[in-house]
C-alpha cells in the first residue's frame, strides 16, 4: 500500500513541527496506552526524519488559532507553501488554513483524495 502512495503527496515539516511529534510520541501515557516502545518510537520517528521535506520557518502569523500550540502546524504548512493541512484536531484550525489557500483534511480524506 505505501508503494501506491510513493510521489502522490509529500510531509512537510520543520524542525520544532518534529519536535513536538517526538515530545508527544515518548510520553508515558501513550507509549502504555499504545504498547510501543521507545525503540519502536524512536525508529518510526528516524524513518520520518528521513522522509520528511523539511520546512524552514521564514514567516510566523501567530496568533491565527485558538489553541496556540496548533500555530506550529499552520505555519509549518504555510511556509512549505503546501496544499492541505491533514490533521485529526479540524474544529481547532477554523479558517485560519484557508485564509492562506490551505485545505483541511482529516486522514480519511487525505487518503481517500491520495488512493483515487
Amino acid at each position: 500500500m505505501v508503494t501506491a502512495f510513493r510521489g502522490r503527496f509529500h510531509w512537510c515539516c520543520s524542525v520544532p513541527l518534529f519536535y513536538e511529534y517526538e515530545d508527544v510520541l515518548g510520553r508515558a501515557d501513550f507509549l502504555l496506552d499504545t504498547r510501543i516502545s521507545r525503540p519502536e518510537i524512536e525508529a518510526f520517528l528516524t524513518d520520518v526524519a528521513r522522509t520528511v521535506v523539511p520546512v524552514e520557518m521564514y514567516f510566523l502569523w501567530r496568533p491565527q488559532l485558538r489553541d496556540p500550540a496548533d500555530e506550529m502546524v499552520l505555519e509549518t504548512a504555510v511556509n512549505a507553501e503546501a496544499t492541505a493541512i491533514v490533521t485529526y484536531n479540524i474544529k481547532d484550525f477554523g479558517e485560519a488554513p484557508g485564509r492562506f489557500g490551505l485545505a483541511l483534511w482529516t486522514p480519511a480524506q487525505a487518503l481517500r483524495r491520495i488512493s483515487s
